[in-house]
């Protein structure tokens, strides 16, 4: 893993490509101005900082997907999930337009700032924007990998960095599920940042381990070749998020989901990111047991 956080590796990926690359746009709301300082500096007539006004970043985003460049915005999760829905939904997805959209923070990696920085809806939120494609890296490296991807073929993607990262990268393929484990029981589908504790707490269980960092659209043939009657979906968002993704490609089979994410209570004593992940059964602990549980239940099935 780089010693450079993951939103850190990306910013400077994305200002490398921008400098090479003058069909690229970049739209800022303040937020991480300093990383993007020389693309501004150096490129001004397409790279701008609207300031503190979110829904008309993703506004002037379009204005410059409309005159054929791909644009690049970046903000805090909940500033552009569900503050800019509406524009993501109406300027970019109703019109078919291209756009990579990078957000920080989500679901609570400003821990200490509280609930107006949670963001654990952000994904089921974009998802629903037409034509939007969502990515989830699981390290820094991953990250630029996809957005590497999305510029080479553009589209309208969602990728979303973490504090959290697993300790080393993997080879990805944007778009597909990776086969991690091989097991004879349960599937355990571990998206993103996730992966490390997965293979931690099932290392000692017979199941398979797929590794997911595009969840919008999922792997479904991937994930149907894997697949038994048991699946379990570790997702670092809201709990249930992709139920629809995954039972859709195991339509016509019965299937057991078992959703372990962030919970929908609100926490009001904010403390650490790892309280958090404590507090919704995220840690190593939690998800020993909920894991082992469908593991165990999988088994006697057999």
């Amino acid at each position: 893993m780089s010693a450079l956080p993951m939103r850190q590796q990306v910013a400077r990926a994305l200002v490398g490509r921008f400098d090479e690359d003058p069909s690229l746009a970049l739209v800022l709301a303040e937020i991480s101005a300093d990383l993007f300082a020389s693309a501004l500096r150096r490129h001004p007539a397409r790279a701008v900082n609207v300031g503190i006004m979110e829904q008309t970043m993703v506004g002037v985003a379009a204005g410059f997907a409309l005159e054929g460049f791909v644009p690049v915005v970046h903000t805090i999760a909940p500033f552009l999930a569900e503050r800019s829905l509406e524009q993501l939904k109406l300027d970019f997805g109703y019109q078919r337009l291209h756009g990579l959209f990078v957000t920080v923070g989500g679901s609570y990696d400003y821990a200490e700032s509280g609930a107006t920085h949670f963001a654990p809806g952000d994904v089921a939120a974009v998802a629903s924007v037409p034509g939007m494609r969502v990515v989830v890296p699981g390290t820094g490296a991953e990250a630029v990998t996809l957005v590497n991807d999305v510029l080479d073929r553009p589209s309208l993607t969602y990728l979303r960095t973490s504090t959290a990262e697993n300790a080393e990268s993997r080879t990805i393929a944007p778009g597909g599920l990776q086969r991690v484990r091989d097991g004879g029981g349960a599937t355990v589908v571990a998206v993103g940042p996730l992966l490390d504790r997965v293979l931690a707490v099932t290392a000692d269980l017979d199941v398979s381990v797929l590794y997911a960092t595009t969840v919008a659209p999922l792997d479904g043939p991937t994930l149907r070749a894997a697949a038994g009657a048991d699946v379990v979906v570790v997702e670092p968002f809201h709990e249930g998020t992709l139920a629809a993704e995954v039972t859709g490609a195991l339509t016509d089979r019965p299937v057991r989901l078992t959703s372990i994410g962030v919970g929908r209570e609100v926490i009001h004593r904010y403390g650490t990111p790892a309280d958090h992940d404590r507090a919704h059964g995220l840690d190593e602990a939690g998800l020993r047991e909920r894991i082992g549980r469908v593991a165990a239940g999988s088994r006697r099935a057999a």
